[in-house]
This record gives structure tokens, sequence and C-alpha cells, in this order.
């Protein structure tokens, strides 16, 4: 009887330790690519509203995955900006009261560091690691606007999201952040209450996308020359 009771406790040990190494060898990757799809909506002298005017927006995206909890992205969108004074209680010097109205193709350019509030993974590839998980992000790019005129600005994307597994190598990331840009030329028109500002953001435009992004995981770590416990 003990030598069953024995018998037993080692191969239940043997099996842990079995499932245990099994999830530490399944394959960590660096990288993930893939599409975004969603809305952009104009923020500035223009904007009645957070929400108001949302134009549909799409791109690509490329991740780096340094660990778990941290990343860089590349991300690369076009959509389009519209606006009007109509509805915004306000007035403005530099135009009257006739109504401003603008419609403006956009597209931008980031690079972001993005924070995972928990370890990002199946549990399979790194311990602890979870299939759901909030994250913030703050990068810095190029925002490139046309109408009448073309317009290059520098901007600082902020935001937050939600990533989810919902494959072993396929991700799915809701997004929400606000683009802070250096130009005020992004409805087409400057200063249209006539007032000089100075300073990287004060009195410019702005834009605040929602986007859904499904990437592909790539490029698997080095299995015996990358151990994540160390």
């Amino acid at each position: 009887m003990r030598l069953t009771c024995i018998l037993a406790l080692l191969l239940l040990h043997a099996t842990f330790l079995s499932t245990h190494t099994m999830a530490q060898d399944e394959p960590e990757y660096r990288m993930e690519i893939g599409g975004s799809l969603g809305l952009t909506a104009y923020q500035g002298d223009f904007s009645s509203s957070l929400m108001a005017d949302m134009q549909p927006m799409f791109g690509v995206t490329a991740r780096y995955k340094m660990n778990p909890r941290m990343a860089w992205a590349v991300l690369l969108n076009t959509g389009q900006l519209k606006g009007s004074s109509d509805g915004v209680k306000t007035w403005y010097p530099e135009i009257g009261e006739e109504p401003y109205s603008f419609s403006t193709s956009l597209t931008e350019f980031t690079v972001r560091y993005e924070y995972n509030f928990f370890p990002f993974g199946t549990g399979e590839e790194y311990l602890g690691a979870k299939p759901l998980t909030p994250f913030i992000t703050l990068g810095a790019g190029l925002a490139f606007a046309s109408d009448k005129e073309s317009t290059v600005a520098f901007q600082m994307p902020i935001g937050l999201g939600l990533k989810y597994k919902l494959r072993p190598r396929l991700n799915l990331t809701a997004e929400w952040t606000m683009h802070f840009t250096g130009s005020d030329r992004l409805d087409g028109m400057k200063d249209p209450y006539g007032i000089k500002s100075d300073g990287l953001f004060k009195n410019t435009d702005s834009f605040c996308t929602m986007l859904l992004s499904l990437t592909y995981d790539i490029w698997a770590r080095c299995k015996t020359c990358h151990n994540d416990k160390e």
C-alpha cells in the first residue's frame, strides 16, 4: 500500500513537470503584423463634440514584442477628417457669419511604445501570461493632411485599449487614441479666431481614432537561447 502511494505521488509529480515543461516549450513570437479598421474624428476649432463627424479609417500594423508586457508598434493609417462651423456656438472673426466646412484626406504614421497591464499570451509560451489585457500607449509620428493645400505635422498619440488572444498566433486589439498635432491647418484654416499663440500643442488641431486590429504572430524566439524565467 505504501509503495502504491509513493508510485502515485511520483506519477503526479512527473505529470506536473511534463505539463510545465511543455508549456514553457511552446514558441514565443517576437513580432505581429496585420491590419486595422475603425473610425477617426477631427478635434479642433470647428468640432462640436468629441465624436462628431466620425469617418472611416484603415491601415496596417507591425509590432515588436520586447517581452509579454512591453512592445514597440509601427502604424500607418489613412482616412478622412470632416468638420463644419455649423452647430459650433462661437464667433470666428476670420470667417464672419458664413458657415465654413472642410473635408481633408489624412494619413498618419506612428511609432509608439505599448505597456500591457498583464503579461500577454496564451499562458503556454510564457508562465503567467493572460489572453486578455488592457494596455496604454504613447508615441510620436507624422500626420499628412491634404485638401486645397498639403500639411505635414508632428503628432503625439496617447491612448489605451484591450488586447485579446483569439488563437495561439492570432491577436485582436481594440483601442482609442488621441493624436495631438503641432499644426493648426488640418482643417484648412489657420487661426480662425485671429489670436496668435506659441507652443507646440497650443491652439492646434488634433484627431482621435477608434480602431480594431487583427494581427498574426511571426518570428519565433530561439527556444534554446532564451529563457523568460531568467
